[in-house]
This record gives C-alpha cells, structure tokens and sequence, in this order.
C-alpha cells in the first residue's frame, strides 16, 4: 500500500513513543526552516526546497533514519564518526532509545540546501 499521508506514515511506526519522537524531529524541521515543503514520497516523510530534495526520514524497530543525499553523507563521514553515529552510505541512523542528534541533522539540512541553491532538479545532478 502506497503512503500518501504523513498520519498514514505514522501508523506503521507501532511504537508511541517512537512514533512522538518522529513528529517531534519533524516537527523541529518544519519550525527551524520554515521555507522547507513537507511531502509525503517513496512511503516517507521528506523536506524539499525548491522542488530539490534537502533531506527524507524514515522509521525501522531499533532507530529512525535521516538521509540526506549521498554527497552529503560523505562530506560529513568524519563527524560521523567522531559523533559515534551509526551510519551507512546513505543515512545516518539514530536509536530511538538515545537522544536526537538534532546539530548533526542542522549541518545536513544546511549544507544540502547550500549545495543545492541553484539546482533545479530533484536528486543532485550525477558528477
């Protein structure tokens, strides 16, 4: 079944507090950058600016994701890793049972929306 709502999202999150910790980051986004349009794609919540894609949030049973795109993943590696965040080459993983790490997530929705203020397309053109 297609995900067209963001209600609709967050049903398949089961767990409540879970479930509040999304709208909290989400939430946080829409207050913080205001310009950023919420939309519902690929069965998940994501900002975009302009028609460009800055940063998508999904939901798994141990932590909820933040993807920016990969460009920006690899620009921020090393604060990753001096952050001790889980990551993979797309997303950064952050436990439910942990606090949020919302500067991490400030510095991608920045840095995307630098990187991206004159791009017209959706995804990052390819290099």
């Amino acid at each position: 079944m297609a995900i067209k709502t963001l209600d609709e999202f967050l049903a398949t999150i089961p767990n409540g507090d879970n479930r509040a910790r999304m709208v909290e980051v989400l939430d946080w986004v829409a207050q913080h950058y205001p310009e950023l349009e919420l939309r519902i794609a690929w069965n998940q919540p994501m900002f975009t600016h302009h028609g460009t894609y800055i940063i998508g949030f999904s939901a798994a049973s141990n932590h909820m994701a933040m993807a920016p795109e990969h460009a920006t993943m690899i620009r921020f590696e090393q604060v990753m890793r001096e952050r001790s965040t889980d990551f993979g080459t797309m997303l950064a993983r952050q436990p439910w049972n942990k606090p949020f790490d919302y500067k991490l997530l400030d510095a991608f929705i920045r840095h995307q929306l630098a990187e991206k203020q004159n791009i017209t397309s959706f995804w990052r053109p390819k290099s």
